[in-house]
């Protein structure tokens, strides 16, 4: 009698397979949302802001340099990071560009 019991408590309806894929794609939804998602959002305002550089803006490169913009190309900036001193940065180590002074950013 107690085989039956225990046979037919075995044999309760087991959930479906795709119940154990749930987990799963509930933390790759996460990541998306918090990690993947706002690093892209990032990165094109980076590149938006890199591609509309023009003569005469202050920036900071990606190693600490700051300069002014002399020449803009496809993929070069020329800064002038002191009087008569010139050099050439490759347009996506630009870190930032620095607003004007007297003017607060956009994003503080």
């Amino acid at each position: 009698m107690l085989y039956l019991i225990a046979a037919a408590a075995g044999a309760a309806d087991a959930p479906p397979g795709w119940i154990q894929w749930v987990p799963i794609i509930g933390m790759i939804a996460i990541f998306w949302f918090l990690i993947i998602r706002p690093q892209m959002r990032q990165q094109k305002a980076h590149a938006e802001k890199v591609a509309g550089l023009k003569k005469g803006d202050q920036v900071v490169t990606a190693g600490g340099l700051v300069g002014k913009v002399m020449k803009v190309d496809d993929d070069y900036a020329e800064l002038e990071i002191a009087q008569g001193v010139r050099v050439k940065a490759v347009k996506s180590t630009i870190g930032d560009v620095i607003p004007p002074a007297g003017k607060a950013k956009a994003d503080a």
